[in-house]
């Protein structure tokens, strides 16, 4: 592979070589920041953990983060210094999870948010795609309120519409990370199921101290949320797990590269408001 950007960072805990273990791949999370692979994508990382003899997780990390919120101790933290601690916090987390390989790609927010001039963020990713054949893919959802979530994600679906049919991943699936989707209605939403390991989930997130002691409290914001998922999931029968993570389909949207992603992120919410209209009409 042949990454674009001089600070693209390649690193395989076991130390194989990273074709080699890119290949091995079955369940790969490409999101835009350090952390949000940990939040999108634990049950596919313990699912690899518990079938590691044919399952292995992979992770890539489009931006740099260098304009991440921080107080505190990382409070006079330059850019500079937030792109490596991050890096190494991100590094960490794929040692701990047993990822087979963590690639940080290391563009700024900015040129992922360029449309069709962040060519070389989508030629990166082909480049890790032209390797990897993952079963799942793990992106952003459409209905995030993050833009650079937003970004990574059509940058991510280019790159895997670009791919040959016979290697396009079985189940691509956009998860929550700004903005749940329990909006959504009980059909249409992939229930990912989170409650293997806790005391790993924990840790994967607590390596991420430039975040939650730099004044994001994702750890304690990410456990809420999957708790209240499980709970508030059905209301006529009891809790089968205590942390879902919700996901959207995407698997269409490269089966058919002609599909327009807003038109097909709009029907979900088109479903809701004939679920909500229904239901006051009957309720009258």
């Amino acid at each position: 592979m042949n990454l674009s950007h001089p600070a693209a960072d390649i690193y395989v805990p076991d130390s194989r070589p990273p074709a080699e273990a890119l290949a091995r791949v079955t369940h790969l999370a490409m999101g835009a920041h350090a952390d949000d692979l940990e939040i999108m994508a634990h049950s596919g990382i313990t699912y690899c953990i518990d079938n590691s003899d044919t399952k292995a997780f992979g992770g890539v990390v489009v931006t740099n983060g260098a304009g991440s919120a921080r107080t505190g101790p990382y409070a006079d933290r330059t850019d500079e210094e937030m792109r490596a601690i991050r890096r190494d916090e991100q590094r960490a987390a794929a040692k701990l999870g047993q990822y087979a390989i963590q690639i940080q790609l290391a563009h700024p927010s900015a040129t992922v948010k360029q449309g069709e001039a962040a060519a070389d963020v989508v030629a990166d990713l082909a480049a890790i795609l032209a390797v990897a054949t993952p079963a799942v893919v793990y992106l952003h959802n459409p209905a995030d309120k993050h833009d650079t979530h937003v970004g990574v994600l059509q940058r991510c679906l280019t790159a895997l519409r670009a791919m040959p049919v016979e290697r396009r991943p079985a189940q691509v699936l956009g998860v929550e990370v700004w903005r749940g989707l329990d909006w959504m209605m009980a059909a249409d939403k992939v229930a990912l199921d989170d409650g293997a390991h806790p005391q790993l989930r924990r840790d994967l997130l607590a390596v991420f101290d430039s975040q939650i002691t730099g004044g994001k409290r994702y750890d304690a914001a990410v456990e809420g949320r999957r708790s209240a998922n499980a709970t508030f999931n059905d209301a006529h029968s009891v809790d089968e797990t205590d942390d879902l993570t919700w996901a959207m389909d995407l698997t269409p949207l490269i089966a058919d590269p002609s599909l327009d992603l807003a038109a097909y992120t709009l029907g979900y919410l088109e479903r809701l408001k004939s679920d909500i209209a229904d239901r006051i009409a009957r309720m009258r």
